[in-house]
């Protein structure tokens, strides 16, 4: 399995979420297929890990196979990797968007589906106590069935959403909205995090992926090399 290639699929995905943002079927699409992606890729972490250590691990990879068959070998290099990596990923998905993707792909595992994709108003500039609010649009096969009909949604909606936005802007003294500056994307709701948007969850996890790939390789190499 060539990691980087599932890495540069996900970035691939995020361009199709992007691009058909807030349309449910199609981010619920690419963004299953993102998901199934990331999954890969920390395969492929322990499909290297398998062939660096020796440990002749066959089938489906994961942390719990591999460290299963570390303590059954004894290999005390492969041991320090599995206790290493578990720190590791914990720390990176401690912060609320890395976690989410984390209990995403558990719960995709889990139920071979993705949470229910909504579309939400939100402004342009985010800021971290931002409100946003969900427009309930009607649907066929979980398209949207014209952007006309969104738009008046989002026209009828928008007084109350400016009024509430601006409102907790004020108390945090930051800069007011205006009607030209929101927009629509889609978000999802999963286990006790609500309102995650996924464009720009998808977008900031890759570094976290990144970083996960390039830090676990330069572990394996530090616990197999000769001394």
């Amino acid at each position: 399995m060539n990691i980087e290639n599932k890495i540069n699929d996900c970035e691939i995905y995020i361009k199709q979420i992007k691009h058909y943002d807030p349309e449910p079927f199609y981010i619920n699409y690419f963004f299953s297929k993102f998901i199934d992606s990331v999954n890969l890729v920390i395969e492929g972490i322990f499909d290297e890990a398998n062939r660096d250590f020796g440990l002749f691990l066959i089938g489906k990879f994961s942390y719990e196979k591999f460290l299963e068959k570390a303590k059954e070998k004894n290999d005390v290099g492969a041991i320090k990797f599995s206790e290493w990596y578990k720190e590791k990923f914990d720390q990176e998905h401690s912060s609320k968007f890395p976690k989410s993707i984390k209990k995403i792909c558990e719960f995709k595992n889990k139920h071979n589906r993705l949470p229910e994709v909504k579309i939400m108003i939100r402004a342009l500039d985010r800021y971290e106590n931002d409100v946003n609010q969900q427009i309930i649009v009607g649907l066929n096969n979980q398209k949207l069935r014209s952007k006309d009909e969104l738009q008046i949604e989002i026209n009828r909606q928008l007084p109350v959403f400016l009024e509430m936005i601006n409102h907790k802007r004020t108390e945090n003294k930051e800069p007011g909205v205006n009607k030209n500056q929101i927009t629509t994307s889609a978000f999802i709701d999963i286990e006790n995090i609500s309102e995650i948007e996924v464009a720009y969850t998808v977008e900031v996890y890759i570094p976290v992926l990144t970083r996960l790939v390039e830090e676990s390789r330069k572990k394996i190499r530090e616990l197999t090399a000769w001394d």
